[in-house]
């Protein structure tokens, strides 16, 4: 996504007026006209926007009422369930290790189901942000077929009075997501429950308290900024104890850690990396979207360097296995209402290479169109089929329309936002591969404040936030403003000096879509595995 794709400006059109190739000129501003008048602002910026092809990469600076208190890097992370990521590598059966793989894919945003769609603050170049979580290890049934037991911020399923999504295709038979009842299925669905406290027990030391829902924010200590905000919603009932965090015998837990930084500000790009080295794991990669208005829609898209994630198996039984994982497309609905809400279109891939047999798995995921009348259905279905390591002809097969029968050895539908199941070619039952309806997003623990550079997201945009969750909107919007100056102030003088920016955690080259760490880089990633 660079300025040669954009619509050249034009003084007749008020769409692209708004868009400067300049990088040290002043983005336009769009003037705050507080909460109250938020809808109004929303449309003027829809008018705006019409025609572009690009709006993330619009110079478009706006006001703090319509922010979430929230830095970019923090809230694009792959990670509101970790503990489904550190999982990966438990299963000495590939082909349960493409299930394993497929339950972090489905949690990874989790935040879209439970929480709400929301604009975080654009990042600066430089900037960047860096936490952890203490997670405890899933558990496993005796059975292989059914999903893993889950200890952290689980609740009960979606009851039946749910709204009921149903998919059919040639090849399966009727799921009813919500309720969870099904034709022909087996009930894969167990929950430890073993404790009706919720918060993380595991040692934090002076780490930032975990999330709390938004409810509380006015009975926090503001100057913790982001420390005390959540996305997640009512994610805990203190009157039903509905959310639970399970006690495991010995205690043990594992380690996640998240970096990330911005490598380019036009366009708009992310580096990232992923580590959880007691089970061997990691993950990369580059992030960058393209967004386009589409009637009072919002279309995004992966841009032209964002090419999925990228899961690599550093030792344990999977050793030497890559997974790379690709974005669908998702529309953000609902803007005139004010009440957002995501759909996904398109397919999502997820292959397997460089493992130690010839045949490797691949997985081909299809969201189903979503009808203009009625509600959303959030449905899916997929195949997991297998391939060779010296063809090539899988990669033609990104619909599941064209994967040939032969090479299907299991079959998949559901709900990307309540249960997804699963059963081998040739079978009858099905199994759950994953319930999202009982999953909330962990909360992660952050360096406090104090010990964060001037530069990590949460301490940069410190006084942004509080004065956001102050409901101070013109101060926060003249402290954002003046933060967007600094930098490029910092962007000419480097222009003067003919020095081109060279980020520090990551290093520059992100051709292959996948980041690699710099020598300070390693040195952030130990330190924050060493983090009390």
């Amino acid at each position: 996504m660079t300025s040669k794709n954009l619509p050249p400006p034009s003084d007749d059109d008020p769409a692209t007026q708004v868009f400067d190739v300049d990088p040290d000129a002043p983005a336009a501003a769009v003037p705050d006209s507080g909460e109250g008048s938020k809808l109004k602002m929303i449309v003027s910026l829809l008018k705006r926007c019409l025609g572009v092809k690009d709006i993330a990469a619009m110079r478009l600076s706006l006001p703090a009422s319509l922010l979430e208190p929230m830095p970019n890097l923090e809230y694009w992370q792959y990670l509101d369930r970790p503990d489904l990521f550190a999982a990966i590598n438990d299963s000495e059966d590939p082909f349960q290790r493409m299930l394993a793989v497929l339950r972090f894919t489905f949690s990874k945003e989790l935040k879209f189901i439970r929480g709400k769609i929301c604009k975080p603050y654009n990042s600066v170049l430089g900037e960047h942000f860096r936490a952890h979580w203490d997670v405890i290890p899933v558990g496993y049934p005796s059975d292989p077929s059914d999903s893993p037991i889950q200890h952290l911020y689980v609740a009960l399923p979606a009851s039946s009075k749910s709204d009921t999504v149903s998919v059919k295709s040639g090849q399966s038979s009727r799921l009813n997501v919500a309720d969870n009842k099904t034709d022909n299925s087996k009930n894969g669905d167990t929950l430890s429950v073993n404790s009706a406290n919720s918060g993380l027990n595991n040692k934090v030391g002076n780490s930032s308290p975990p999330f709390v829902p938004r409810a509380a924010v006015g009975q926090t200590n503001l100057s913790a900024g982001m420390s005390n905000l959540s996305l997640a919603g009512s994610a805990y009932n203190a009157e039903t104890g509905e959310l639970i965090e399970g006690e495991v015998e010995g205690g043990e837990r594992v380690r996640v850690i998240y970096l990330t930084e911005q490598v380019s500000h036009h366009p708009p790009i992310s580096s990232y990396f992923v580590s959880c080295p007691a089970r061997h794991v990691t993950a990369s990669g580059v992030d960058q979207i393209s967004a386009k208005v589409s009637g009072t829609t919002i279309r995004v898209s992966p841009g032209s360097s964002n090419k999925g994630i990228f899961i690599r198996l550093t030792g344990g039984h999977g050793e030497g296995e890559r997974y790379q994982i690709t974005h669908p497309t998702a529309q953000v609905n609902g803007i005139l209402r004010g009440s957002f809400y995501a759909t996904v279109a398109d397919s999502t891939m997820v292959t397997a290479t460089d493992g130690k047999s010839e045949v490797n798995y691949r997985t081909v995921i299809d969201y189903k169109d979503e009808s203009w009348l009625g509600k959303a259905q959030f449905a899916l279905e997929g195949v997991v089929h297998t391939y060779k390591t010296n063809e090539t002809a899988h990669e033609a097969w990104t619909r599941v329309k064209h994967v040939p029968k032969d090479r299907v050895v299991a079959q998949i539908e559901g709900s990307w936002k309540h249960r997804i199941r699963w059963r081998r070619m040739g079978e009858t039952e099905w199994n759950t591969l994953i319930d999202l309806s009982t999953l909330h997003v962990i909360p992660k623990s952050v360096r406090p404040l104090s010990l964060q550079h001037p530069n990590e997201s949460r301490k940069l945009w410190e006084h942004v936030t509080s004065n956001l969750l102050k409901k101070e909107f013109n101060e926060a919007t003249k402290v954002k403003l003046a933060i967007e100056q600094k930098q490029r102030d910092i962007a000419l003088e480097r222009k003067k000096k003919g020095i081109e920016f060279e980020p520090v955690y990551f290093e520059k080259d992100i051709g292959s879509g996948e980041s690699r760490l710099t020598a300070e880089g390693e040195k952030a990633i130990q330190a924050e595995l060493k983090q009390s």
